[in-house]
């Protein structure tokens, strides 16, 4: 293991290399370094043409993360899992300027260990039947990307899909501690993310790893159980020198509570005003009520809200997970997002995954942007905008129930709530039940076939699937069905017979409880 700067790290970089990097939004990204290449590419026009791999997003919808790669020239290619954190790419994208695919992003984190155990690849039913798909779009994004490197395999009498192995030249990882041998630690990082795979990939492929660290130690001085990355996968390492290049996640230097060094009291807090966010919440939750001791995964955005409308209701009988690893405790958000405050325990990414893709996951509640007569979603692309699906697929294919909110209308739309009644006041411009979704994050009809259980809830009205349609089969009360909820349809769709009012608890300026 050699101690290098940030500058020598990038200057290792030869053109045409496979860059695989490490982090979750904010938190275990090796800055420093990739700041340094785009230095390098700005000063020297090298290196060219990389492919960049990436599990999770890893941006601050700015400058930082992976949106260093953001330079036409600098990457040919990008695979990566979720790209709404990194504008930069997208703006690439948008323009045509590389080859560019979206995959799952928990493919992607099993994809490190295939490579790293010399596998032909990742071997799934994640992704059947969605813009993934060969049959589709093969997760392709532009149209100069024309290699269509997913394939359609039938094993066993059943579909599968294979995500192909390819080496990795170059491993950009993150850690706290390295000693003198490269053995890493990660004692002030929120969560283990793909360290270790990423690290064995490179390795295997006869590429190097180079590991950002905030300090150094004499060697023999770790405790073995605590080193996530042995020494002899790490070839450099990176001891940081600006400490704003190595904070524990883009939104903060250093939160204790998130590693287990401090557990976090529990705030008294000021319940969330009753607003269209709050009433798709309080009636997500009461899906989540229904349930004893269920595992829970919260989607970004709205559903990440339902924690505290638990909270505010006096309910604790289930456990969050989050999928960068942390099981339990309370997920963090914006820059933080990926970590958790007071979590019970922190397992690595791509195991988190194994748990999810095998079914553990008892209810899901994720974001709703478009949808469908169908029941189809989408949440990845809309028009030139890459959003991209993180582990939205994974999660939705896989979980027993899952909860899909959002509002039915956007862009202006305002509502009030009060007495048990809910009255729109001004409808958004934009439909979202449209004919048929612009990107196929989601297939309703595919998902329902697997046995799931599905529910589509808004401000509004909730919607099911039945008989491979949409229904609606609840209104908010004190609305009129046709006015207020079919013609802000932008599609039909069809009315069960046996149509419900929604709770009127949901829209009473108090707990429900005490409703």
């Amino acid at each position: 293991m050699q101690v290098i700067t940030a500058a020598q790290a990038a200057a290792l970089i030869q053109d045409r290399w496979t860059v695989a990097t490490a982090g979750f939004v904010g938190a275990g990204h090796a800055e420093a370094v990739t700041a340094a290449i785009e230095r390098r590419f700005e000063a020297e026009a090298a290196p060219r043409d990389l492919t960049l791999l990436y599990a999770a997003g890893q941006g601050d919808r700015g400058r930082r993360g992976v949106n260093h790669f953001g330079h036409a020239g600098l990457v040919r290619r990008v695979i990566g899992g979720h790209w709404i954190s990194a504008p930069r790419l997208g703006d690439l994208v948008e323009r045509n300027e590389i080859e560019a695919y979206n995959w799952p992003q928990g493919v992607i984190a099993h994809l490190f260990r295939a490579i790293a155990g010399g596998k032909p690849g990742v071997i799934t039913r994640i992704g059947l039947h969605t813009f993934v798909d060969p049959r589709h779009d093969g997760g392709r994004l532009t149209p100069r990307t024309t290699e269509n490197l997913v394939q359609l395999l039938t094993l066993n009498g059943e579909e599968q899909l294979l995500y192909p192995s390819f080496p990795i030249h170059c491993g950009l990882i993150r850690a706290t501690t390295a000693d003198e041998h490269g053995n890493l630690t990660t004692e002030h990082e929120p969560f283990h993310h793909d360290l270790l795979s990423i690290a064995q990939a490179a390795r295997n492929s006869g590429g190097v790893v180079i590991a950002q660290v905030k300090r150094l130690a004499r060697a023999g001085s770790m405790n073995p159980n605590l080193v996530r990355v042995p020494g002899i996968l790490v070839d450099y390492v990176v001891i940081t020198e600006d400490p704003a290049d190595h904070w524990m996640t883009f939104g903060e230097a250093y939160n204790p509570a998130y590693t287990g060094e401090v557990r976090e009291p529990e705030h008294a807090f000021e319940p969330p005003p009753l607003d269209v966010r709050k009433i798709v919440q309080r009636r997500a939750f009461l899906e989540l009520k229904k349930l004893r001791k269920p595992v829970v995964n919260l989607g970004v955005g709205m559903p990440a809200g339902l924690g505290v409308i638990a909270r505010e209701e006096g309910h604790s009988d289930f456990t969050l997970t989050v999928e960068a690893g942390p099981v339990g405790g309370t997920p963090a958000q914006l820059l933080s997002f990926g970590a958790s405050t007071n979590p019970e325990a922190i397992i690595d990414h791509a195991a988190m995954f194994d748990f999810y893709d095998g079914g553990g996951i008892d209810i899901a509640f994720l974001g709703l942007a478009e949808l469908d007569p169908q029941g189809n979603v989408n949440v990845s692309r809309f028009g030139s905008r890459i959003a991209g699906v993180g582990g939205f697929i994974n999660i939705t294919q896989t979980a027993r129930r899952v909860v899909l909110m959002g509002t039915l209308t956007a862009d202006g739309l305002e509502v009030e709530a009060g007495g048990g009644r809910l009255r729109i006041v001004r409808e958004g411009r934009v439909k979202k039940l449209v004919p048929q979704v612009g990107h196929l994050s989601f297939n309703g009809p595919y998902v329902r076939s697997l046995g799931r259980e599905i529910l589509y809830v808004t401000e509004r009205a909730v919607f099911e699937l039945r008989d491979g349609r949409l229904m609606l089969t609840e209104i908010a009360p004190g609305l009129d069905l046709q006015r207020d909820v079919l013609d802000a349809c932008g599609a039909p769709v069809a009315v069960a017979e046996d149509l419900r009012t929604m709770d009127p608890r949901i829209f009473t300026d108090a707990p429900m409880r005490h409703a």
